[in-house]
């Protein structure tokens, strides 16, 4: 039997394994469309907020107005303590607070400093974000008008005024997320991470069903077959990644700054080095439904820990340094600089390298692997 015929059966046993195919085909579509949904609107509007008014002066009530208009906020209630409005919070009532301090108005007028406190439940970065930024940009609208009304009281001109209240003026350009969405920048690598992980799982399950199985696997060498499934895998997934970093890209309107043929440059490592580690993972499981289970649990630590959803400086080092070994680490960081920031080639090409290194890593821990399933299988059927 060659090699090509060691191919087809690899492709059949693909496709012919509904557990593989659910989790490529219909997981890989499924999860393009699912986990972008809850960010379709690209920002949060209106979070519920409740209001503690120690105050209750003229100048407290126009702040409520005031955040209540605004359009990433919307309050709810008014409540007698913190501990209330904690209570709401707790409760998935609220999800943020503000707190107007008592003599409010009267240490404004008298000049004195007085501070306007907000909170917020930091479980959801994105809500508590809407809810800081509105909340800031009422205190500071605030704060304005109060400094225009003195400075009007003091005899100056209105046109002297805006200009004193206006001295400088902050032109804000976004420059590689232009909506300020949410989709243009956790989809890229999202979206890597979707296919770092379906592949994983599917090439574990297709080597934990078969290495306690009498199959075509064992009348092969072991590096012809790990070619072999290279190969299968490689070429479906490669036809998956044009539908993730084409239509999808389009799809959700994310930048594609970098050119096509650097994007298929830093894919090629990246799936190879995937699939060989899928493989050599595939090694270590007993049952089938094992891939699934814990590569699944996996996920949310790898985000995390490629630092563009969470800041690096705030994870252990050891857990950065181990994290370097997933194929998917390297790669979106790669993505994210190479084809959203528009930087040169020679900006990831240490990311590139590093992508080659887990290649030849992995491919030698696979080719390794499977050659010990062999032996222990051909073992068992000589004694």
């Amino acid at each position: 039997m060659n090699f090509w015929q060691l191919l087809k059966l690899e492709f059949t046993a693909i496709f012919a394994d509904k557990a593989i195919l659910l989790t490529v085909l219909g997981g890989g579509l499924l999860y393009s469309f699912l986990y972008p949904l809850p960010y379709a609107h690209q920002v949060p509007t209106e979070q519920l907020i409740v209001v503690v008014d120690h105050d209750n002066s003229s100048l407290s009530r126009a702040i409520i107005r005031h955040a209540d208009a605004s359009a990433k906020i919307k309050i709810i209630a008014k409540v007698n303590s913190i501990k209330q409005a904690k209570e709401w919070i707790t409760d998935a009532k609220a999800y943020g607070l503000l707190v107007i301090p008592q003599n409010f108005r009267r240490n404004l007028i008298l000049g004195k400093g007085a501070t306007l406190s907000y909170g917020g439940d930091a479980s959801y970065f994105l809500i508590y974000s809407a809810i800081a930024q509105g909340l800031i940009e009422v205190g500071l609208d605030t704060s304005k008008s109060l400094q225009r009304f003195a400075l009007l009281s003091k005899g100056n001109g209105s046109k002297k005024t805006d200009k004193a209240l206006n001295s400088i003026q902050l032109n804000s350009i976004p420059v590689f997320n232009s909506t300020l969405g949410y989709t243009p920048y956790i989809v890229p690598g999202l979206f890597l991470l979707i296919l770092h992980q379906t592949l994983l799982i599917a090439t574990g399950i297709l080597g934990a069903g078969q290495w306690h199985q009498k199959s075509y696997w064992l009348q092969h060498s072991s590096i012809s077959l790990v070619c072999a499934r290279i190969c299968a895998f490689f070429s479906i997934y490669s036809l998956l990644s044009s539908f993730y970093i084409g239509y999808c890209f389009y799809f959700y309107q994310v930048n594609t700054l970098a050119n096509m043929s650097e994007v298929l440059l830093l894919m090629l490592p990246f799936l190879l080095a995937t699939v060989c580690a899928g493989i050599s993972l595939s090694t270590l499981f007993l049952h089938r439904d094992l891939p699934t289970q814990a590569l699944l649990l996996s996920s949310m630590p790898i985000l995390f820990v490629c630092g563009f959803v969470w800041p690096l400086a705030l994870i252990p080092d050891p857990i950065i340094w181990l994290s370097q070994i997933v194929p998917a680490v390297p790669a979106i960081k790669a993505m994210l600089i190479l084809n959203q920031m528009g930087a040169p080639w020679e900006s990831i090409i240490n990311n590139w390298l590093h992508l080659w290194v887990l290649f030849v890593l992995f491919f030698t821990l696979a080719v390794f692997a499977v050659h010990q399933r062999q032996k222990k299988m051909r073992g068992a059927n000589v004694d």
